[in-house]
């Protein structure tokens, strides 16, 4: 199981460390084998909640504490956090941080090939920012459109109906955020 980013063996191992206890040691400690917890700090097997209470107890830790600090926020998002969503007539559509809900922003990456739009997103509460990385895009924002090519950005209130739409034939690509999230 990993949090944020460490497994509970890499934590347990990093504790066992700090306190300057060998494997054998804190086996000892915690009435289990050398074996076990070399297995559980190298994630090859899954601990009890009665195995992991014991081991905690002898490292002088309270597993709130220990969860705590595991549930630290995360902070960087590689590709592969990335979560796909499926969207009629778009190329791609990707949530660049996931569990958006427990934020104040929900960043996506908008692919958009020649000829394709998004579905016209009714009227909502918040902002919407969009930064067009390639190609060109028209925004339409209660009944206006504006052009908007690489490099350009938009910034509006969602209080109107709106949607982007590539007019072009070459793949547009936007960072678009929203607040509160949206998507």
């Amino acid at each position: 199981m990993k949090i944020n980013g460490s497994s509970i063996g890499d934590r347990i191992r990093m504790l066992r460390q700090a306190k300057s206890l060998t494997q054998e040691e804190l086996a000892s400690r915690a009435s289990l084998t050398k074996g076990f917890i070399s297995q559980v700090e190298r994630n090859l097997t899954s601990l009890s909640v009665e195995s992991l209470i014991g081991i905690l107890d002898a490292l002088d830790q309270k597993a709130s504490t220990f969860f705590d600090e595991a549930f630290d926020e995360k902070i960087v998002f590689r590709p592969n956090d990335r979560v796909e969503l499926e969207r009629e007539h778009v190329a791609g559509f990707q949530i660049l941080v996931p569990a958006a809900q427990n934020r104040m922003m929900d960043p996506a990456l908008l692919v958009l090939d020649g000829g394709q739009n998004t579905e016209e997103e009714s009227p909502h509460e918040g902002e919407e920012f969009g930064f067009v990385v390639a190609g060109g895009i028209e925004l339409s924002l209660g009944g206006k459109s504006y052009k908007l090519r690489k490099g350009d950005c938009f910034y509006f209130r969602a209080s109107k109906g709106h949607y982007i739409a590539n007019k072009g034939k070459t793949r547009a690509l936007i960072l678009w955020v929203s607040s509160p999230p949206n998507f």
